[in-house]
């Protein structure tokens, strides 16, 4: 009987921390940043891997020749920027679909701000953009607009505000729910 209980609790303890690991930003909207600058890579930072997942919305253009590039840190300075994750001869980004990306970056805390540049006349709508890595807490930031063109756009929640925990738990899955 007390190997049953045991047993339960540590069960429920496994659930309630997948549970708790995944964080969505919710804001009004995502904000442009007009004198956004990607830093230089700090010179003694370890190493880490990142997936980021970004879903084209359904009411985007069927597909983007667009550039889009994107950037997001953390609280210390941390922070990834690559300045192309587009392929034009693959059609990324086609409306309805999600790419995945594996990076590389400076190890860091919890993401809390992250933001997207889109460079080109076709146009894009992402709907969300999805982050998880084994230094970090999920986390996922909704878009669901169009990107202007040459500006950074995204959150910077650095400050705390806009953060909610989700009630969903973490998955690798390339596709996340739309709320």
């Amino acid at each position: 009987m007390l190997r049953l209980a045991i047993s339960l609790f540590l069960l429920a303890l496994c659930s309630l921390t997948s549970f708790s690991s995944a964080r969505s930003f919710i804001t009004t909207k995502p904000l442009p940043i007009d004198s956004f600058l990607p830093k230089p890579k700090l010179e003694n930072a370890g190493v880490c891997s990142y997936t980021v997942i970004i879903k084209t919305s359904c009411s985007s253009v069927s597909y983007t020749r667009d550039k889009i590039s994107i950037s997001f840190g953390d609280v210390y300075g941390n922070e990834v920027y690559v300045k192309r994750l587009d392929d034009p001869s693959s059609r990324t980004f086609e409306k309805c679909s999600s790419d995945t990306y594996k990076i590389s970056g400076p190890c860091m805390r919890d993401v809390c701000y992250l933001y997207l540049l889109r460079q080109g006349s076709d146009g894009w709508k992402p709907e969300n953009v999805k982050i998880y890595g084994s230094s970090i807490r999920s986390v996922t930031f909704y878009y669901n607009l169009f990107l202007p063109n040459s500006v950074w756009y995204g959150f910077n929640v650095c400050n705390g505000i806009g953060i909610t925990k989700s009630s969903q738990p973490i998955s690798t899955a390339s596709s996340v729910a739309a709320m």
